[in-house]
């Protein structure tokens, strides 16, 4: 390690690491096979159809300074003709200081921060559909800096579309 690596970036306060986990954890999991033990003999051969969703979500920890709680939550369904195989909803959080100057907190605790806490839980998801008598759930890798940016562009065209309602609600009066 050279001595470059030790020192504080440009506007990062002296000696402090820009990101430090806290730690991680499993906040909610749930899984459930609704339809078992029938829906295993419409496996085989079956073509499932499944359904995956991502939510993030980042909360200030309460008297921590730049601490935060980042809650990565995973959801999936499987379904073979309708009929539901199996449902699995994972929120899994980590706690993280972050030492970043404030434009760049959004980009890390939306970035990177879940870019980290990813392989656990996809390994979780993994596992829990495995152990569930499923075929494991394997997420592909989920591109954080593209939902970050998709999620930066709706918000600026919902306040672009707040302010014409209401530049129209004033021409009105």
């Amino acid at each position: 390690m050279s001595d470059t690596d030790n020192q504080a970036q440009p506007g990062q306060p002296e000696g402090q690491q820009p990101l430090i986990i806290n730690g991680q954890y499993i906040k909610d999991l749930s899984f459930e096979a609704p339809n078992s033990p029938d829906i295993f003999s419409k496996l085989q051969g079956a073509q499932p159809e499944l359904n995956v969703n991502v939510d993030l979500g980042a909360n200030k920890m309460d008297g921590a300074e730049n601490t935060f709680e980042i809650v990565l939550t995973l959801g999936g369904e499987m379904k073979i003709d309708d009929q539901v195989g199996f449902i699995v909803e994972l929120k899994y959080a980590g706690v993280f200081t972050v030492n970043v100057p404030e434009e760049h907190m959004g980009p890390v605790l939306m970035i990177e921060c879940p870019r980290l806490l990813f392989p656990y839980a996809r390994g979780i998801i993994s596992d829990v559909t495995r152990d569930g008598g499923f075929v494991p759930l394997t997420l592909q890798p989920i591109d954080f800096g593209q939902l970050y940016q998709s999620s930066m562009k709706q918000q600026a065209e919902g306040l672009a579309t707040d302010v014409e309602k209401m530049a129209a609600e004033k021409g009105e009066n």
